[in-house]
């Protein structure tokens, strides 16, 4: 979530994100500038192509891609290379993801066998990739039975009802007790969620600071902490103490047990 130094800004990012669910105004008036250029376009093409006409149901408008830079989402794009990175370089036999986005478990399944359960799962069939529907506050797992398990930006959802979820303001801690549960002795867990000053972004996301995090996981040890900062940029290997602070980073967090 973005933090404006001026009031007025915050204040009218705050009208934004409620009237966002129903009408996004910015896209509007974006699309509705862009289908200036777009007629322009097709016409100019018409008349590259012998004045053969477009105009017909095959019409698809794409008005929001003309941009100097590919949009994408640092959170996302850091996280996944960094838990790919750390899971390869450890080779488990097999790996457990709970709820990250679901390209991630597809990809690292190409490499390792893998297991990716979500309340919402994909119905898609990829060989190595096994799909379960699962609750991160119930999990299919006996205790201390999975050597390496990903939770990557899907805790801080936990309660909120988001996704379908039952109202839980407990629920990000209980999922970290659930996921410390089906750790095995020295087994890796490769976490992230959103952290800088403690908030609760209702019924986006929470917030937590890192050391509020790692309160979270007693039974653990932290091995490494690294994040994406509130500029976007990613630094690895960090003091967690230093980046509480922070309005809406990515904090990336290995416990061994």
């Amino acid at each position: 979530m973005r933090v404006y130094q001026k009031k007025s800004s915050n204040i009218l990012y705050f009208f934004y994100r409620l009237i966002y669910p129903i009408f996004d105004p910015i896209r509007f008036f974006i699309g509705l500038y862009g289908y200036f250029w777009y007629i322009r376009d097709l016409f100019k093409y018409q008349k590259q192509n012998n004045y053969k006409s477009l105009i017909n149901k095959n019409l698809y408008p794409m008005l929001h891609e003309k941009t100097n830079l590919s949009p994408f989402n640092n959170h996302y794009y850091y996280m996944s290379l960094w838990a790919f990175d750390r899971i390869i370089n450890n080779r488990p036999k097999f790996h457990v993801d709970i709820g990250s986005a679901y390209d991630f478990s597809g990809y690292l399944s190409k490499i390792i066998k893998t297991t990716f359960i979500d309340l919402r799962p994909i119905n898609v069939k990829i060989k190595n990739l096994t799909i379960k529907r699962g609750d991160l506050l119930n999990l299919p797992y006996k205790d201390n039975s999975a050597t390496s398990l990903s939770c990557l930006h899907t805790a801080e959802h936990v309660g909120l009802g988001r996704y379908g979820d039952k109202i839980d303001p407990n629920g990000t801690q209980k999922a970290c007790r659930e996921l410390s549960r089906v750790l095995t002795p020295d087994g890796f867990l490769y976490f992230a969620v959103p952290i800088g000053k403690e908030k609760i972004c209702f019924n986006a996301h929470r917030i937590f600071p890192p050391k509020a995090i790692i309160k979270m996981f007693p039974k653990l040890k932290l091995v490494e902490f690294s994040l994406v900062d509130d500029n976007g940029i990613f630094l690895e290997k960090q003091d967690p103490t230093a980046y509480s602070n922070l309005n809406y980073a990515c904090g990336m967090f290995i416990f061994r047990k």
